[in-house]
C-alpha cells in the first residue's frame, strides 16, 4: 500500500528536471559557453583564390583559430553540423580554395 506522501514526492521527481530547463518568459535562452579554440572567420577572405596544401590549412588554422580543420573536396557532400572549434575549407578541381568559413 502507499503512503499519502509518495504521489506528491513522486510528482516533485518528474516535474524536477523540467523546471531546470525553464526560463524566464520573452527572455531568450542563454547562450552555451564559448569553446575553447572558437573559430573566427576575420580575415579569412585574404585565403580564397590560394592554393589548398599543408601550408595553406597551418596559416587558415592560425588567422581562425580553430581547434579543427576540415577540407571540402569538389563535389562532395558534407556533414551539415556546426561546430564552433571547426574551420570548413572548400576548394575546386584545381586546387584553389573557393571558401572558408566557421562551423
Amino acid at each position: 500500500m502507499r503512503s499519502p506522501l509518495m504521489r506528491p514526492i513522486l510528482t516533485a521527481a518528474l516535474l524536477l528536471p523540467l523546471a531546470a530547463c525553464a526560463h524566464a518568459p520573452g527572455q531568450p535562452p542563454a547562450p552555451p559557453p564559448a569553446a575553447e579554440g572558437a573559430c573566427s572567420n576575420d580575415g579569412l577572405e585574404r585565403f580564397i583564390g590560394q592554393q589548398a596544401s599543408s601550408e595553406t590549412g597551418a596559416a587558415l588554422l592560425q588567422a581562425s583559430h580553430a581547434r579543427t580543420l576540415r577540407w571540402g573536396p569538389p563535389d562532395s557532400a558534407m556533414t551539415m553540423d556546426f561546430r564552433p572549434d571547426r574551420l570548413t575549407v572548400s576548394y575546386d578541381r584545381t586546387m584553389t580554395i573557393t571558401s572558408a568559413r566557421c562551423g
